[in-house]
């Protein structure tokens, strides 16, 4: 009888949803269909555009497929470029291949992955002599303690967080260059370096901000002894300062004296340029106002001989992204809207850093002030290897980050039109991936401005050359693009933009 009554109450529910539907949205979000997704997704994720890594053949390829599509649909292109407009905002990245780096404690010559792990800012220095103090655990009280500018500082701190905010405070204190302890013992420290040596040396690629860029500070990692070498102390003197600094004495770090050390960064370095692709749908009378879409069209490219054609990651979302384009297109040239105008755009070198969308939040087209909202999709064409409610599902980050009106709009258009399961597990502050910092609408939240990132997580293929357009389930890709598209014209269409009644949380 429970059964019953339960199984009549959601037909009920069902029903008075479905009377509220609003059969244009409907109609137009009925344009986004299976057979288009799966035409663009096997030209986008084929061979011919070689895992579409940035700045590579392939990524140009496929840029110039996704600005005929916009071109094609009749979006403006917005980017001014001499005297004409393109759909194309150049990104300016430079490859950084690491050359001889070396630390010298008492003139002993340290070498790179073998006796410390560099990571940071690929600048070219001679040999550099450097007063290095000791910091403690570097918290933001030990940082008021002493005068760092201009300095180095050697910190012991194991926790990865943490010392991401290490580096962000002493790049805002001024510090020269950072030494970090992350390991407890020298044995752990060997086997960190033998797991990372060869990631920390591979060429890296990054944002060409010029010499006047606005790199942080870089960190050498060593190990406790190599700690202790540097200040002249055994290294447990270095921990019990630390233990004393915490129970109140505030001097106990600066009885561990500066000491001088020399070090030299050598990189090998290279300029290029890949392409974010914005397509632009003016609005109405609310066309001050700028709603946007996102999605990488990035991949990993070619290794050893294998193709990652990154069907899922991130196809998917730029497929989800051309189609709504197209449906929203459409609705305008019938007559409805959108109020609001709206930006699609395909960025570059996500996979490379979130590197695309960093280089557009720095240099807008369209004022961030006047953005509304971000909407970001990053995989959305598979049921992950997580055991859920329903695999009709689709996951959620970001919607009540920053405005409580945008959760609700976002969980309204779902029980309105499209009856998904809506997973928050990646939503959660605690959960250990951190997806909320770890794909493109980050770079819109942290400026203060709306997020949705939709998601279905990791599955089996992630990041494998695996990872190609049979395994992709369009059906359920086309859903959750659906409820991309309804939410997208509710907040396009409503009356007066979201309000942000909840601060920034930084990374």
């Amino acid at each position: 009888m429970k059964n019953k009554i339960t199984l009549i109450f959601l037909l009920f529910v069902g029903l008075t949803y479905a009377q509220n539907q609003n059969p244009i949205m409907v109609k137009y979000a009925e344009t986004i269909t299976v057979e288009d997704m799966k035409e663009d997704l096997t030209i986008l994720a084929s061979d011919a555009l070689e895992g579409r890594e940035t700045g590579k053949r392939g990524q140009k390829m496929a840029a110039a497929y996704i600005r005929a599509h916009f071109e094609e649909l009749g979006l403006e292109a917005p980017v001014p470029l001499g005297n004409r407009m393109s759909y194309y905002q150049d990104v300016k990245l430079k490859t950084s291949k690491v050359g001889e780096i070396y630390v010298k404690i008492d003139g002993k010559k340290l070498t790179n992955s073998k006796d410390f792990l560099y990571y940071g800012k690929g600048s070219n220095t001679d040999e550099i002599t450097t007063e290095v103090i000791f910091l403690g655990s570097g918290s933001e009280k030990e940082f008021e303690n002493i005068d760092v500018k201009d300095k180095s500082i050697l910190v012991i701190n194991s926790d990865r967080m943490k010392r991401r905010e290490i580096l962000n405070r002493a790049t805002e204190k001024g510090v020269e260059m950072v030494f970090v302890v992350r390991s407890n013992t020298d044995e752990e420290f060997k086997t960190f370096i033998e797991r990372f040596g060869k990631f920390f040396s591979r060429e890296s690629l990054g944002l060409d901000r010029g010499e006047e860029g606005k790199e942080g500070v870089g960190a050498f990692y060593i190990s406790p002894s190599k700690a202790g070498e540097i200040v002249g102390k055994p290294y447990e003197k270095l921990t019990k300062a630390i233990e004393s600094f915490n129970s109140g004495e505030l001097k106990a770090l600066k009885k561990i004296k500066p000491k001088n050390v020399q070090y030299k960064l050598e990189f090998i370095q290279k300029k290029i340029i890949s392409e974010n692709v914005l397509g632009y749908l003016e609005g109405t009378d609310l066309k001050d106002e700028l709603l946007v879409l996102t999605a990488h069209y990035d991949h990993l490219g070619i290794h050893d001989g294998k193709i990652f054609n990154g069907a899922d990651d991130d196809g998917s979302g730029t497929v989800a992204v051309m189609d709504i384009a197209e449906a929203f297109v459409q609705a305008k040239k019938d007559g409805h809207g959108p109020r609001r105008s709206i930006l699609f755009m395909a960025v570059t070198a996500e996979e490379k850093g979130l590197l695309g969308s960093e280089f557009y939040v720095e240099n807008p087209i369209f004022s961030l002030e006047s953005t509304v909202a971000d909407l970001n999709i990053d995989m959305i064409g598979r049921i992950d290897d997580r055991e859920l409610e329903s695999e009709n599902y689709v996951s959620l980050v970001g919607s009540d980050k920053l405005s409580t009106e945008l959760h609700e709009i976002s969980e309204r258009m779902n029980n309105t039109y499209t009856n998904l399961f809506l997973d928050y597990t990646y939503n959660d502050e605690n959960h250990p991936e951190r997806i909320y910092y770890r794909s493109d609408h980050w770079n819109f939240a942290k400026n203060g401005i709306p997020v949705i990132f939709y998601t279905t997580g990791s599955h089996p293929d992630y990041h494998k050359e695996t990872d190609t357009v049979d395994k992709i389930e369009f059906e359920l890709m086309r859903k959750r693009a659906q409820l991309v598209f309804y939410t997208a014209w509710e907040i396009a269409n409503r009356d007066k933009r979201l309000v942000v009644d909840k601060a920034t949380k930084e990374n």
